[in-house]
């Protein structure tokens, strides 16, 4: 699998659409994507270069060939239209890096052990591809329990920050993963980690991954939490 190879569908791909929480966010759930999907896997321990992440991402990433970007926009622009209410012309481009979560609980800062939201404006998508299993984590979707958030917007941050100021007060759940439900947030959607399963959300929802107190943090691609994270980008 080469960077101008464009693996073909898996042939039982199948996909559906959740309505989750009370603001309704849309998600799109994709089972077997892409044929041959293990390769992937091969690629990243042959040629990937990882580095540490970006934006608070606990673990390293590394860039992702080409040809995956154009199986997204090929394989799933019309089907992201129809379930996020868009046109084929608001889609503009995608970003794609594979990630591989390696810190553990004690080393997380503050931000990471609560849920969080990509940007606060609707001008992307976030995707999540599992090139793990179950056992690794999958993506959780919140609510904010004391102010009922799900998304996030310029015009709530103000009073969500308060509330984060508090929060922050209490170190209880300091120097954890959230997986599941706490004090102040509510878990709304659960998606599983099962291998070539894809999942695309607005990146203003209040997410985060679900990472089991029992994980092993392996620098392996192959036995390690390996995803392929991208983002779509709208205008």
């Amino acid at each position: 699998m080469s960077d101008n190879f464009l693996p073909p569908l898996h042939p039982q791909f199948s996909y559906h659409i959740d309505h989750v929480g009370n603001e309704k966010t849309p998600v799109l759930v994709v089972d077997n994507f892409l044929q041959d999907a293990e390769k992937l896997l091969e690629l990243a321990m042959k040629f990937g270069d990882f580095r540490d992440g970006t934006n608070f991402y606990p673990g390293i990433q590394s860039n992702v060939p080409d040809f995956y970007s154009q199986a997204l926009q090929l394989y799933l622009t019309e089907i992201i239209c129809k379930a996020f209410n868009l046109k084929l012309e608001n889609i503009h481009y995608s970003v794609s890096t594979y990630s591989l979560v390696l810190t553990p609980p004690a080393r997380l800062a503050l931000p990471q052990s609560r849920p969080h939201v990509d940007t606060i404006h609707k001008e992307q998508l976030a995707c999540v591809h599992y090139l793990c299993t179950p056992e690794k984590g999958g993506t959780s979707l919140y609510r904010h329990r004391a102010t009922g958030f799900e998304q996030l917007s310029p015009e709530r941050m103000d009073v969500y920050g308060e509330h984060l100021d508090k929060e922050a007060l209490d170190t209880s759940w300091h120097k954890k993963y959230i997986n599941g439900s706490n004090q102040y947030y509510e878990e709304i959607g659960r998606y599983e980690a099962n291998f070539n399963r894809l999942i695309v959300y607005p990146s203003d929802v209040l997410h985060s991954a679900s990472i089991p107190e029992n994980l092993q943090f392996r620098p392996n691609p192959i036995v390690g939490r390996l995803t392929l994270n991208s983002f779509i980008y709208l205008k």
